[in-house]
């Protein structure tokens, strides 16, 4: 019995039966049903940000901005005040390219926060991190669901619309920017430019893997402490690795200068 209360004291947790698969499947069942609550609420959160920004909402409260707004009434930073207004015009601009499609005008008349209800299946980080080429965006999705409804073969139902959004987002955070349309006719500034830009290219893959594991919620000051021992492990300046994770969120690459550019 002694040995059993040390152990207990020890933090050792009693043995568990064997989960089943039935177990199992019930559990993932769980938490894919928690992780879908959590992406429509930040539709729906994102399109009331979307509606009070525009209207103004902090100057009949006597609040000077937006950003003093949210921190007197919510408690939020002005980095936060200010990714929310990311994630909403992300998916202000995505609905917007959904509900110009043809055969789709049910989504014209809803309320815009109902009509974030529409679930994308799209997380804050995603939407964060495309905020910077909505136009980019909402080009692809337009011409997908263009091409789609006109051709016949495949109904513009939900699931249809919501695999062209995703795979849209999906395609513009993988890619990075595109280099100048127009090479320069020195060859020594070619072969840099190239240089250049397979340089971003790899900073925007190390970006990604920040995100991963400090997603773009975090503040820089934040992500740092969690990117610290990551950086150590692969080699990489921690500079390096904010400034990577900056332009995988942005797209722009001034937030390389200084430090990998």
């Amino acid at each position: 019995m002694r040995e059993d209360n040390e152990d207990q004291e020890q933090g050792a947790e009693p043995a568990r039966p064997p989960l089943t698969a039935d177990r199992a499947r019930e559990m993932t069942a769980g938490l894919r049903a928690a992780m879908d609550d959590v992406r429509r609420t930040v539709a729906v959160l994102a399109a009331r940000v979307h509606a009070a920004h525009t209207a103004r909402v902090w100057l009949p409260l006597g609040y000077p901005s937006w950003e003093a707004y949210c921190g007197s009434e919510f408690g939020i930073s002005r980095a936060q005040a200010y990714r929310l207004l990311d994630v909403a015009r992300a998916l202000a601009a995505i609905h917007d390219a959904v509900a110009a499609s043809p055969g789709l005008s049910r989504t014209r008349d809803t309320d815009p926060a109902d009509a974030a209800a529409l679930d994308y299946g799209l997380s804050q980080r995603a939407l964060i991190a495309i905020s910077g080429r909505t136009d980019t965006v909402a080009e692809i999705i337009t011409h997908r669901l263009a091409t789609l409804a006109h051709s016949g073969l495949t109904a513009l139902d939900e699931p249809a619309v919501r695999a062209v959004v995703r795979q849209a987002v999906r395609d513009v955070r993988t890619a990075p920017p595109p280099p100048p349309a127009e090479p320069p006719a020195d060859p020594t500034v070619a072969a840099l430019r190239r240089v250049v830009d397979d340089l971003a290219a790899s900073s925007h893959a190390i970006g990604e893997l920040m995100l991963e594991v400090a997603p773009a919620y975090l503040s820089d000051i934040e992500a740092a402490d969690v990117l610290a021992l990551l950086c150590d492990q692969i080699g990489e300046p921690l500079e390096h690795g904010l400034a990577a994770r900056r332009y995988a969120m942005s797209g722009d690459r001034r937030a390389l200068h200084g430090t990998v550019l």
